[in-house]
This record gives C-alpha cells, sequence and structure tokens, in this order.
C-alpha cells in the first residue's frame, strides 16, 4: 500500500499520488496517455456501437423498427450509466481505479460477444437461439456497465492533470480547454478506424473476427492506462462521500420534509439560482432539458442513417469490386471532427477571441446552441435526400424489391454525415466543457455523467419516437419503418425531427440569454 500525497491509500507501488507544484506528475506528458487510451478505448467500443443494427438485422433477425428501438434502448442506458459510475468514481473509487475497473469489464464483455458471434444461427430465415441471444444480451449490457465507468472518469482524469488547485499552473485553465479538443480528436481517429476499418472487416471477414478485433484494442488501451500510471495526478478522493452523494441525502431529506438533516451546504445545490446562491441543479436543469432534441437526433447516424446507406450503390468505383459498408459512412462525421478540431482550436477561436474578448472565443452555450441550430440543418437535408432516394427508387421499378440496390450512389448521403460531424464538434464538446466546468473540482465525473445522460435520454425518446410513430403509421397502412425502405418514410421522419430541433433552438436561446456561469472561486 502507498498513500497519496492528498491522503488517499492506493494499492500496489505504482499507482498514481496527488501532485504538489514542481513534483512532475500531470500536465500534458500525464493528458497524453489519456488521449491515447480514448484512441483505443474509441476502436474497441464504437467497433461495437456502429455497426450493431445490421448485426441485429443480419445474424439475429431483427425487424428494421425493432432494431432501430433495442440500439437506441442500449444506447441509453450506455449513456445513463454514468451517473452510477461517476458516484461511485467520486465516492468510492477514485477515477483512476473507474478507468481501470472499465478497461476490465471491456475485456470482459467483448470476450463474450466474440464467444455469442460463434454460437450456431438458423440460416432461412436468419434467427438466434435464446442461449445465443442471452449471451449476446449480458455482453452486450456488461459493455454498456463499462461504458458507464469509463464515460465519466475517462476524460474527466485526463482534464484532472491541468488543475490549478494542485499545479499552482495559472494557465491550467486555458490548456484543460485545448484538452477537450484534443482528447476529441484522439477518439475521432479511433471511431474513423472503427467505422470503415473494423465495419469492413464484420461484413466481409465475419463478426467473429471482428469482435476478436475489439478485444485486442481495448487490451492495448488497457496497456497503454497501465504505462502512464507514474505519471498521473490522481484527484483525492472524499473520505466521507462525494458531495454527490450528499446532494442526493438533502435531496431525500427534503422529499421526506427531514429537514433537520440537512445542512446549509447542501442547501445551495438544491435552492433555485438566486444572485447570492449556487443553486447548481435548479441551475443546470433547464440546460440539460433543452438538449434532448439534439442527442435524439445524434442517434440517427448509428440506426436509420445506416440502414438508409445500406439500401444504395455502395460500390467503390466501377472496377475496384470494392462495396463500402453501410456504417462506414460514419467516419466522415470523424473526418469532419479530426479537419474541425485543429482549425477550430489555432482558427477559429484565436480569430473570435480578438472579435469577442472572450477567452475560450465563444461561451460554451454559444457553441451548444450553434450544434442544435447545425443538427437541424442536418435533417432537412437527410429528408431531402430520403426523399430524391424514394424518387429514384420508383423510376427504377424497385419499390418492391428492397434486396436489389437503388441506383443512386452512396456519396449523396456525405452532406448529413458532415454536418452531423459539425454539430457534434460544436455540442458534444461544448456540452462536455459545460458540465464540467460548471460544477464543483468534486463532482466533475458527476457533471460529465450529467452530460451524458443527455444523449442516454435523448436514445430513450428516439427509440420511443420510433416505436409511438411506427405503431401510428403501421395502423393506418405501411409503417414509416417498414423493413422494405423503399415503402418507408424515413424522409418524414427526419422532417419531424427537424422541426422538434427548431423548437428546441428557440427554447435554448431563451434559456441560455438568462443563464449566469457559475464562478468556480464561490464555490
Amino acid at each position: 500500500m502507498m498513500e497519496s500525497g492528498g491522503g488517499e491509500l492506493l494499492p500496489g507501488p505504482a499507482l498514481p499520488v496527488t501532485s504538489k507544484p514542481g513534483g512532475g506528475r500531470g500536465g500534458w506528458r500525464a493528458a497524453l496517455f489519456i488521449v491515447a487510451v480514448g484512441f483505443f478505448e474509441r476502436i474497441g467500443f464504437v467497433g461495437v456501437s456502429a455497426n450493431l443494427i445490421m448485426y441485429l438485422t443480419g445474424p439475429l433477425g431483427m425487424s428494421t423498427a425493432a432494431a432501430a428501438a433495442g440500439v437506441n434502448a442500449w444506447s441509453g442506458t450506455v449513456n445513463v450509466l454514468p451517473l452510477v459510475g461517476a458516484l461511485v468514481a467520486d465516492s468510492r473509487l477514485g477515477r483512476y481505479r473507474a478507468v481501470l475497473a472499465a478497461c476490465v469489464l471491456y475485456l470482459l464483455s467483448l470476450g463474450m460477444l466474440t464467444a455469442s458471434s460463434m454460437m450456431p444461427t438458423a440460416s432461412s430465415p436468419p434467427s438466434a437461439s435464446p442461449a445465443r441471444l442471452t449471451v449476446f444480451y449480458v455482453a452486450l449490457y456488461l459493455l454498456a456497465l463499462a461504458q458507464g465507468f469509463y464515460g465519466p472518469c475517462g476524460e474527466a482524469f485526463g482534464a484532472d492533470q491541468f488543475t490549478p488547485s494542485d499545479s499552482g499552473e495559472p494557465s491550467a485553465p486555458a490548456f484543460r480547454s485545448s484538452y477537450f479538443n484534443w482528447f476529441h480528436f484522439s477518439m475521432s481517429w479511433g471511431y474513423a478506424i472503427a467505422t470503415a476499418g473494423l465495419s469492413y472487416v464484420q461484413d466481409n471477414a465475419g463478426w467473429t473476427v471482428g469482435f476478436g478485433a475489439c478485444w485486442t484494442a481495448l487490451a492495448i488501451c488497457l496497456a497503454v492506462f497501465l504505462l502512464g500510471t507514474r505519471t498521473y495526478r490522481a484527484k483525492q478522493r472524499p473520505v466521507d462521500g462525494s458531495t454527490f452523494a450528499v446532494t442526493v441525502q438533502a435531496l431525500g431529506a427534503r422529499v421526506f420534509r427531514r429537514k433537520d438533516t440537512i445542512t446549509p451546504t447542501d442547501e445551495r445545490l438544491l435552492l433555485p439560482p438566486q444572485p447570492e446562491q449556487g443553486g447548481l441543479i435548479a441551475k443546470l436543469l433547464p440546460i440539460w432539458l433543452t438538449s434532448f432534441v439534439f442527442t435524439a437526433i445524434y442517434s440517427q447516424v448509428s440506426t436509420l442513417f445506416t440502414k438508409q446507406a445500406s439500401t444504395l450503390d455502395r460500390h467503390l468505383g466501377t472496377t475496384t469490386g470494392l462495396v463500402v459498408p453501410p456504417a462506414a459512412l460514419q467516419c466522415l462525421i470523424n473526418v469532419t471532427f479530426i479537419v474541425m478540431l485543429p482549425l477550430y482550436d489555432r482558427v477559429i477561436v484565436p480569430l473570435a477571441r480578438r472579435l469577442t474578448g472572450h477567452a475560450a472565443g465563444i461561451t460554451m452555450l454559444q457553441r451548444i446552441g450553434a450544434s442544435m441550430a447545425t443538427s437541424c440543418v442536418a435533417m432537412v437535408v437527410a429528408a431531402l435526400v430520403e426523399v430524391r432516394r424514394l424518387r429514384v427508387a420508383r423510376d427504377a421499378g424497385l419499390v418492391d424489391r428492397p434486396d436489389v440496390a437503388v441506383p443512386m450512389s452512396l456519396w449523396w448521403m456525405i452532406p448529413q454525415y458532415v454536418l452531423m460531424g459539425l454539430a457534434e464538434v460544436l455540442g458534444k464538446v461544448g456540452l462536455e466543457e459545460f458540465f464540467y466546468d460548471q460544477v464543483p473540482d468534486t463532482l466533475r465525473s458527476v457533471g460529465l455523467a450529467l452530460c451524458l445522460s443527455i444523449f442516454g435520454v435523448g436514445s430513450y425518446a428516439s427509440g420511443m419516437l420510433v416505436s409511438v410513430v411506427d405503431w401510428a403509421t403501421r395502423s393506418k397502412g405501411e409503417s414509416w419503418f417498414s423493413d422494405n425502405l423503399n415503402r418507408a418514410h424515413l424522409d418524414y421522419f427526419y422532417g419531424l425531427l427537424a422541426g422538434l430541433a427548431a423548437l428546441e433552438v428557440a427554447a435554448f436561446l431563451h434559456i441560455a440569454n438568462q443563464y449566469v456561469y457559475t464562478n468556480k472561486a464561490e464555490l
């Protein structure tokens, strides 16, 4: 056992300690290990999630609507479980151990998933045995649990390497803001490799090889994380429970009218915002609530966008014979990330800083609002592309031949993917930085968990919306999500999402204009 500089007992001689100024821990030297961990983690996780709908509708034999709802339900769980992971990390484990636990769970779940893909499946029609389905779903939700620990702690642990209170470095906030951009830059490369490379492997070499490659990526991820152990600055873990746990206790006491158990400090986390008080939960809730449509739209990238792409002409040139996997177009989001993040960090921010005088160029809420507007435009473009696809299918006489590719190039879908990539550059990074920055230092894992839960609730909302629309339209004729997409109406659904996004932008702008940023010195 060894003791960190913050008093936390950490087993083994190699675990990180709390750094003191000049102690040589933390900073970019440590953060680069976390950036590399994020790269390999995305390859392993996205290698499963990006092509999941094709696995469900292929070897497991599900309908399009059921598979889309299933993927949305699992994605929602993936993004809600970080609230649990953050609570455990902030109150018990600490972020280092939480990331370590996540890597072990990743290896276990991906090993089970690989094993399940080797179990027998009926070929006509495609269907899986109960045993295979059981192993598959246990593995899939263990994967979600792993993400529950990694999601709020991996990125936050890297940002902790630039904490001014520990390092004494006055420019640490600027470094931390840049870290968020470069962390996502690295993740985007991992995402691109997974969506383009692993989806091709899964479609051509088989699902077992593809899932095995995901397991290998996570094994490398764990090795890289452990290699950086001696460089990390570990945040001091609260001994008597986290602020988040205290907040939950205070909320419960208020619900049950146990006023004697609530301290004035606890009240600050629950009261509505006032000039003299933080009122953190009440203050952040409107931003949280007005981000659901944006995240519901983002859910379409790995579900309906992929099914839409599967109907098009996916040949790469006329002579190569290569066929682009439907999920591979998701890498365009990451190409956009890879191109735009350095441009945003090194060109747009300095230019905007000169114009606005703001340290980050534009405020976090301005960045988030711009992403919502961009996602609205993306849905309009997606609807127009789908209108053209349906017209081409009718003109070619393929309405009742869903097994034949529509004579329309896959590249027509590039604009909607690029727009969603731009929305992610602005919105996902903006939301993460906002929820990390606007909570007390002891709640930063929880702050990122709150951010991820927006994407979880958005996925649940998308799944519910798909199920309701499917039921309503099927009862009146052909479903908007018919298994024969040439008779479906994804264009109507995209138009519905665009309308909801426009309403969300209006509501968000009203709330953002009234928001007063938290002064961290007062927390």
